[in-house]
């Protein structure tokens, strides 16, 4: 049976430099998921030409907008890339000069050219939730996200609030903190009958 190995991790783009190079429906989509989810990200967007929508949403946001073709001088300083241009060549291109600089690059809709997927998220207050289709189907993760919009209650923030709090009080070590938790939250998991 296939399995999706791919490691899951939350990055601060707060402290990180995004580069989008693109600027039609791809790249203004990828903004506005990075912006929903991060809206203190840093990001630089590089094309010739920008959608009307783009350029208003790069006003809510740390969003730098430059109007030239893409050049690997605009690598620089950035740790994340995402290459969304309507020409293959292009984002190749983009990832090449990425991998040779270590940096992570998506190229949208092209899974052998990518070392992250952009997978659906849900958030509520400070849970967020992430979901993974190993690229094979951005729908299926679509579902999964308004599924678990659904079903997370609206106040599990106050949950994790109460759990953070309660935490603080609980004297010994890592080990005796992590089973005085496990015992406290066991509730929160176990089927009613």
């Amino acid at each position: 049976m296939e399995r999706n190995n791919l490691y899951p991790i939350f990055l601060k783009l707060n402290s990180l430099h995004v580069l989008i190079v693109g600027g039609g429906n791809v790249a203004e989509e990828k903004l506005t998921f990075i912006l929903k989810s991060s809206p203190d990200a840093k990001v630089t967007m590089v094309s010739p030409m920008f959608r009307e929508g783009t350029i208003a949403l790069a006003k809510t946001g740390d969003v730098k907008l430059i109007r030239r073709r893409y050049n690997k001088r605009y690598l620089k300083g950035k740790h994340i890339v995402v290459a969304t241009t309507d020409v293959p060549s292009v984002n190749i291109k983009v990832h090449k000069h990425c991998r040779k600089r270590s940096i992570l690059v998506n190229v949208a809709d092209n899974p052998p050219y990518c070392d992250f997927y952009m997978g659906g998220i849900v958030t509520k207050g400070n849970v967020k939730v992430a979901i993974s289709t190993n690229g094979k189907s951005p729908t299926t993760a679509k579902r999964l996200r308004q599924f678990f919009e659904d079903v997370i209650p609206e106040n599990v923030d106050d949950l994790v609030k109460n759990l953070n709090e309660y935490r603080k009080t609980i004297k010994g070590d890592f080990e005796q903190k992590v089973e005085a938790l496990n015992e406290f939250t066991k509730g929160l998991i176990e089927k009613k009958e």
